[in-house]
């Protein structure tokens, strides 16, 4: 067991360095626009030019993984990943830093494309299930973690250390998978599918990239308008093309109702809690006005949940591979979001502590099932391709949850302020409450304030509905109603 050990911290360490590194940049914004005299646009780059290769290649990454090896994947994205990050550190300019974003990114989708499916080949029946409650919590842990973090770097040395951080860490990592993480791949793969790998990964992220540029840029431009139909059309392409012969898709697993429902409260989750994280960031920020630093320990409610939760159901028995878990800790991660509704532009902070009690809770709940479950319904020549969805399914959640959560706070900020430019109520909604010399700070916190109220109740529905899904098509074991299931259970043990 010694030398699995070691495998899971791999796993780990590089799964919580890549989710880290979603959430921690929000905070040094502002040290990185006056160091590089940055503008908004440029900071937006900084953001995206993450986002987009994660959330956009993960399923391709999992399904080279299957056939070339998961280990290979894994190692190149560490070392991919801790190379970029030195990188981020050093750049002397904007230019430099997005590049070094997109390469991070790179290396980021490589390892969660594959961690789960290493955990997956290495560890079987009650073992599984430990294991996959430590990464489960080192996922949501990672998202919610950055603001803390960050605030704690900047505090104590610079923006650059949000990067550096990752360096020891990253060649750890190597020196662990190199040692400890045996290879695994499908005994027979597929022949690899140029096309159908093109136009996923290209719809994705031109997907993604108009949905996170909608808010700021407009819905109505050309670029944004240029990229959400070529995303749509690419995507388009890519479902006829799966039904050719040489798909790299099996299609099966999208007629498993179980898988598909997880899919989608796995998207859920991502979407409307996981991208709220950056939105609870700037209530503290910039409504309350609190430090970096304290609004990260401010969060440490659901930070800290999400680490011991996991380990704690498992103990107790809670069943990992279990659909209405999953449903359960979404309904109960719906609950505090619609419990945050309480906090406004003059209440202490202290009014959104039940909410963040609750959604750390539900979280640390519903994310080891999420990934065991995945697992449990596909056969296990496919986990690396299973993994790629559920991952994917999470990290465009987030992505694509940013814009849209960004677009209705600022329609309600809109609502409040009348008249207003589309340039200011977009700055307004960013957290830039002194943005406009015609509105008040007052006014513009209130108006902020009310965005957010829309942006948690809509969260809250959208979760909710996660939740309802497994509750109906995921089930007590999640198994799928094919003939893979007994083989499939079996790989991650019904024990649990």
């Amino acid at each position: 067991m010694g030398e699995k050990r070691w495998t899971l911290t791999a796993i780990c360490l590089a799964t919580f360095m890549l989710l880290l590194d979603i959430t921690i940049v929000q905070v040094a914004l502002p040290s990185i626009q006056q160091d590089l005299h940055a503008s908004i646009t440029g900071l937006q780059w900084v953001v995206d030019a993450y986002a987009l290769p994660l959330s956009a290649v993960i399923v391709t990454l999992g399904i080279l993984a299957d056939k070339y090896g998961r280990r290979l994947i894994f190692l190149s994205g560490v070392v991919l990943f801790t190379i970029a990050s030195a990188v981020c550190g050093l750049a002397p300019n904007l230019g430099t830093l997005a590049a070094g974003r997109v390469v991070q990114g790179l290396g980021g989708a490589a390892m969660f494309a594959t961690a789960l499916a290493l955990i997956g080949q290495e560890f079987q029946g009650a073992e599984r299930g430990r294991a996959i409650a430590a990464w489960g919590s080192t996922i949501g842990g990672g998202v919610a973690a950055g603001p803390l973090i960050g605030g704690l770097l900047i505090k104590a040395a610079s923006w650059p250390w949000i990067f550096y951080v990752n360096v020891p860490v990253g060649i750890f990592c190597v020196y662990l998978t190199l040692k400890y993480v045996a290879e695994g791949r499908e005994p027979n793969p597929r022949k690899l599918d140029v096309p159908g790998l093109v136009t996923l990964s290209g719809g994705l992220a031109l997907l993604t990239e108009g949905l996170l540029r909608g808010e700021s840029n407009g819905w109505g431009g050309t670029f944004v308008r240029g990229s959400l139909v070529g995303g749509v059309v690419l995507l388009a392409v890519f479902v006829f093309l799966q039904r050719r012969p040489a798909a790299m898709f099996d299609r099966t697993l999208f007629r498993s109702k179980p898988f598909d429902g997880l899919t989608f409260a796995t998207f859920a989750l991502g979407s409307g809690m996981f991208a709220m994280f950056l939105f609870i960031t700037l209530y503290l920020q910039n409504v309350l006005g609190y430090s970096p630093l304290q609004a990260g320990l401010r969060t440490l409610p659901v930070t800290a949940q999400v680490f011991i939760i996991p380990l704690i159901a498992r103990r107790v028995g809670v069943p990992t591979v279990s659909g209405v878990v999953v449903g359960a800790g979404l309904a109960v991660t719906a609950g505090g979001l619609a419990l945050m509704t309480l906090a406004d532009s003059t209440t202490s902070w202290l009014y959104l502590l039940p909410g963040l009690l609750l959604t750390g809770f539900g979280i640390g709940l519903a994310n080891p099932a999420i990934a065991a479950t995945a697992l449990a319904v596909v056969p296990p020549t496919r986990t690396g391709l299973a993994a790629g969805v559920s991952n994917t399914a999470r990290i465009a959640g987030v992505a694509m949850g940013t814009a849209a959560l960004g677009a209705i706070l600022q329609a309600g900020v809109k609502h409040d302020l009348p008249g207003t430019t589309h340039k200011t109520t977009t700055e307004i909604a960013s957290g830039q409450l002194h943005a406009s010399p015609h509105v008040t700070v007052a006014a513009a916190g209130d108006a902020f304030s009310t965005g957010f109220h829309w942006i948690l109740v809509v969260g809250a529905i959208w979760v909710g509905l996660g939740a309802l899904a497994c509750f109906i098509f995921v089930g007590r074991f999640g198994r799928p109603q094919s003939a893979a299931a007994p083989q499939a259970a079996a790989a991650v043990g019904t024990s649990d």
